[in-house]
Formats: C-alpha cells, sequence, structure tokens
C-alpha cells in the first residue's frame, strides 16, 4: 500500500518558487493574535461591590438617624447632639489625648530610630522587638499594670513628693495616665511608619553631607532630615490619631470619659443620637485624617545646609 504523501501548502509552494528563482524566502504571514479584553467589567463589579460594603451600612445608620416612624423625616437627633451632655468636652478632651499621644511617641520614636540608623545599626533588632512587644500584650493586662501601680503609689508614697505627681496624672480633665497608655499602644505602628521612611532615605550620606558643612546636630534634624520624612511622620500621626479616637477598653476600665466612652455610654437611652454621634465622629476621623494624609503629601521646597565660612590659603 503506497504511503500518502501530505499535500504542500500554499507557503510552502510560495517558498520553492522563490529559491528555483534564486530570490530569498519570504517569511511565512502570521496570523494576527487577537488582544484578550482587559477585565474592565470585574474590575468595576469589585469596586462596586466594596463601595457597598463600606456605604451601606453608612447610609443605612443615616435614614435610621433621621426617619422616625410616625413623624417621617426629622433631624432631631443631629440638632440635639450638639448640646447634649458631655459630647464637646468628650470629643475636646479625645482630640486633645490624640494631639499629645501625637507629640510624645514621635519624640520617643523619631529621635530613637535616627541614633539607631545612623550610630547603632546593630540595634535595630532590640528597638524593634521592643517597639512591637505592645501587640503581643492585650490591653486588659495593660489596663491591669497600670491600675496595680496607680493603686501601690499612694499607699507607699503618701509621704513624698511624688504623691501629688500620681494624682496629677489622674486628673479627670486631661488623664495624662491615658496618654502615656496610649503612646505604648501606638509605638509599634509609629515604628512602622518611621523604619519604612528611614530605608527610603540615605540617611548616613545626608548626615555626614550636612556635618562636613558645619551643620549643628538640631539643624541636620530638623532642616535636612525631618522634610524627607514628611510622608512617614504624616502616616505615623494617622495612625495615631485613628487609635487614639477609638479606644474605648483602657479608658473605660479606667473610668474616664474621652470621646469613644461617651458613645456607649448614651447608646442606651438615646439609640437614634448614639447612632448620630457615630456618623459624626466618623466625618471628624475622616476629616482629620484626611488634613494629615495632605500635610504628608505637601511637597516642600529643598533644605539646604549651613555652609561653614572656609578661609582661602
Amino acid at each position: 500500500m503506497a504511503a500518502m504523501t501530505p499535500t504542500p501548502t500554499r507557503n510552502t509552494v510560495v517558498a520553492l518558487e522563490a529559491a528555483a528563482a534564486g530570490e530569498p524566502a519570504a517569511a511565512p504571514a502570521r496570523s494576527p493574535r487577537r488582544s484578550r479584553p482587559r477585565p474592565r467589567v470585574w474590575r468595576g463589579a469589585v469596586l462596586l461591590l466594596a463601595g457597598a460594603y463600606f456605604l451601606v451600612p453608612l447610609v443605612a445608620s443615616f435614614v435610621f438617624t433621621v426617619h422616625v416612624p410616625g413623624q417621617g423625616v426629622t433631624f432631631a437627633a443631629y440638632t440635639e447632639l450638639l448640646a447634649a451632655d458631655g459630647f464637646t468636652e468628650s470629643l475636646l478632651l479625645s482630640l486633645g489625648l490624640a494631639a499629645a499621644t501625637i507629640a510624645l511617641s514621635l519624640l520617643l520614636a523619631v529621635p530613637a530610630l535616627i541614633g539607631v540608623r545612623v550610630g547603632s545599626p546593630r540595634l535595630r533588632p532590640v528597638v524593634e522587638v521592643m517597639c512591637m512587644l505592645p501587640l503581643v500584650v492585650p490591653p486588659i493586662a495593660l489596663v491591669t499594670g497600670i491600675t496595680t501601680v496607680l493603686r501601690w503609689g499612694p499607699e507607699h508614697l503618701s509621704r513624698t513628693p511624688l504623691y501629688q505627681t500620681f494624682l496629677a496624672v489622674q486628673d479627670e480633665r486631661f488623664p495624662v495616665v491615658l496618654v502615656l497608655a496610649y503612646t505604648v499602644l501606638a509605638l509599634p505602628f509609629v515604628y512602622r511608619s518611621l523604619d519604612a521612611g528611614l530605608r527610603a532615605v540615605d540617611v548616613p550620606t545626608l548626615v555626614e553631607a550636612a556635618r562636613s558643612c558645619g551643620a549643628s546636630w538640631p539643624y541636620v534634624v530638623l532642616r535636612v532630615l525631618l522634610p524627607n520624612l514628611r510622608a512617614s511622620l504624616a502616616g505615623a500621626a494617622f495612625l495615631t490619631l485613628a487609635l487614639v479616637l477609638g479606644e474605648f477598653t483602657i479608658a473605660s476600665l479606667l473610668g474616664f470619659r474621652p470621646f469613644a466612652v461617651w458613645i456607649v455610654s448614651i447608646s442606651g437611652a438615646q439609640a437614634r443620637m448614639s447612632v448620630a454621634v457615630s456618623i459624626l465622629s466618623l466625618l471628624i476621623t475622616w476629616l482629620l485624617l484626611l488634613v494629615l494624609s495632605r500635610a504628608g503629601t505637601t511637597p516642600t521646597a529643598a533644605t539646604g545646609v549651613a555652609p561653614t565660612s572656609r578661609k582661602e590659603s
């Protein structure tokens, strides 16, 4: 049985004719590839679902605060909110605690991380472990320790000048003990934000260049390093503000009444007002975080280094 010979294709025939005529064979024509359409539909569907996940509860909460069965639409929950007992005091207290916590945590973390980055890189793992420890310790354990110290102090130091210090840090008008506790809780977030910013900047080179030009250490930190860490500082302040405004456990167990505790205290008696306060607190938090975000992304002019006067030889 004779073997069947394959039928030559058009490209093969053209190549044979070109070879017989002494011409170079042309490259075979390639069929154009069809580009796959980008998944715009799926991307839009995912964004739509994510937006609905966040917006639907907020819209439902807002409808609950303005719609009263039998009365229709009313904004009484919002108009009575500003005149509610303790609203202004608790909100100002939380904002003051947030500002003090941001300042204290940055004052502790920025010099320590810059010093480790410049002078002692081997201590970086030690500093990292110390700053990340608050994530391991539960807030209830931290409150128990703080309560024990505050109870032990007046009992054993009543005849010393430190007795007044223990009373001062527990002042209800501005409890410094909450600032200290919130600073400990914020250290992991502050450390991560600043460490990422320092990794993106060649700190040793900047410090060496500034010092070689005669700049002092305060000038190097304030005019050379901090402008390059603007985004990291804003991120650290961003996270600390969100933590302080939403913290409830420590303040409640220690007997203080910042904004989060005040919201929970009125939720049982005035449900609509408590939901209205929650929506208002979200708007205030988003506004403050937007301000911090804009402050961290605002471009700044390049900072120079103070030159030194050199005598010409």
